[in-house]
């Protein structure tokens, strides 16, 4: 018996290698790592969460799915109280704002060993840009649907690449080049949130530099042709 798994954490699962040794950080009920495990995909998993009820509930799913003996857990924060032997982070669920300050808080991720799958609730531009200014590049990206939503899920390296163009940080090349059947919906979506600022600029008549640097990325991500 397989534990239930929304779209997203599905394609979460679909980025981590066989024989892996996944962190799952911000486990919530642990049912990522419970899947991995039943699969036969992860070695072994790291199950932690900053609050005791999400992950007191991860460790009886894991009692109930029978793979409580290759999952250790840990109550912390981020990545602060967790070992360091895995291979693969996972980080779900959370906003841009929560993983920069877990990327933030270790450095030592910073090492081309590791390997990070990030799905982001919200501020995805943001995060692009600043993993791509801290030297992580995005190796691939897919989209996943649960009910109305659409998320990226990225899979990232520590591998310093050239800057990339304001664009980039709304549709990254690697998710232009994931040919996901949901892509042109999350486009006219990225790009209609980019209407809606510009509409606000435009009523409010102030920060003119900031309503023309709007207006060309919409015009750009328009040209990106899918």
């Amino acid at each position: 018996m397989l534990p239930p798994l929304s779209h997203r954490l599905a394609a979460c699962c679909q980025f981590v290698r066989p024989g892996d040794r996944v962190a799952d950080v911000g486990c919530d009920h642990g049912y990522l790592g419970i899947y991995l495990l039943q699969k036969n995909i992860a070695a072994s998993v790291i199950a932690s969460d900053v609050a005791l009820q999400p992950l007191a509930s991860a460790r009886e799913n894991a009692r109930k799915y029978g793979v409580e003996k290759k999952i250790s857990f840990h109550l912390c924060s981020g990545v602060s109280g967790i070992p360091r032997d895995f291979d693969t982070l996972v980080c779900a669920g959370m906003g841009a704002d929560t993983m920069i300050a877990i990327l933030s808080a270790a450095p030592w991720l910073r090492d081309s060993r590791y390997r990070l799958i990030l799905q982001c609730q919200s501020k995805r531009p943001q995060l692009r840009q600043w993993l791509w200014k801290n030297g992580f590049s995005i190796l691939r990206e897919t989209l996943a649907q649960d009910g109305k939503f659409i998320y990226p899920i990225m899979e990232v390296t520590y591998a310093p690449c050239p800057p990339q163009p304001l664009w980039a940080c709304y549709l990254s090349p690697a998710l232009l080049e994931c040919g996901s059947p949901l892509l042109p919906e999350f486009q006219k979506r990225v790009i209609g949130g980019i209407s809606q600022t510009i509409a606000g600029l435009e009523e409010s008549g102030q920060e003119p530099q900031r309503l023309e640097r709007f207006r060309k990325l919409k015009q750009e991500l328009e040209e990106k042709t899918l």
